[in-house]
């Protein structure tokens, strides 16, 4: 039933690769509109999952992603002088990607994974395409831009960043705290109001980001979130009932 969406935008990009300029760009458009547009145009009725199988399938594509973002350490490293600054950036990198994997894998995928598992049918079929098949997909996009703001950011220790690289890692910064909250909305209903609030305040750091040095930038994104996942860890009720079972 899904077939010609996973078949028709494929091909789509295929054609694509033919042309340039803006033609190239509405085949792009049209290719993803119809590879997400197909699963909410046909039926769920029919599909079965493994729960614990996919979710493991996705937890693992972000632990790809994150993966990744640190070899885009040691890319945005190379060929510099490992000088202090340097040095310093890379670590605030590290942290950081320390701190995203703690704000998902210490309780957020667990609640998801409970939820999808007491809950049946096609509505357990629905909440898995919409949590995992989309939902992931910003948090997966967002680690994506967050590498590239790091990887400049080693680039330009001593500048500031420039427009797109603060968008990129205070952006992406952003995008991963609201896909968390879109993730627990279409799971519980709720959202963390503190994860919010936070991802508002990173974009409005945009501003800040593009005008001071750019291992200054890294480093407030670093502590930010570094201290949001200290202080879930220590004083959510909700993480802690969660994790006590």
């Amino acid at each position: 039933r899904a077939a010609p969406g996973f078949l028709g935008g494929p091909a789509l990009l295929v054609v694509a690769g033919f042309f340039d300029g803006p033609l190239e760009g509405i085949l792009w458009i049209a290719a993803l509109a119809i590879d997400y547009g197909i699963v909410f145009v046909r039926s769920v009725e029919g599909f079965h999952i493994n729960v614990g199988h996919f979710v493991e399938r996705h937890r693992l594509v972000l632990i790809i992603a994150l993966g990744e973002s640190l070899v885009a350490i040691g890319v945005g490293a190379e060929g510099l002088e490992l000088g202090f600054s340097v040095v310093l950036a890379a670590l605030f990198g590290i942290v950081l990607v320390i701190a995203l994997w703690w704000l998902y894998f210490d309780y957020v995928v667990l609640a998801a994974e409970r939820t999808l598992a007491e809950t049946s049918g096609h509505e357990q079929t629905r909440m898995a395409r919409d949590s995992y098949s989309y939902i992931h997909l910003l948090m997966v996009g967002s680690i994506i831009f967050i590498a590239l703001g790091i990887e400049q950011t080693l680039a330009h220790t001593g500048d500031p960043l420039g427009t797109i690289a603060a968008v990129a890692l205070f952006g992406g910064g952003a995008l991963y705290l609201l896909g968390h909250n879109a993730f627990r909305f279409r799971d519980h209903g709720n959202i963390s109001v503190l994860r919010l609030v936070v991802a508002i305040v990173t974009l409005v750091l945009i501003s800040v980001a593009v005008r001071v040095p750019a291992i200054v930038a890294l480093a407030i994104l670093t502590v930010l979130f570094v201290g949001l996942a200290i202080y879930e860890t220590v004083w959510s009720e909700h993480r802690n009932r969660l994790r006590a079972g």
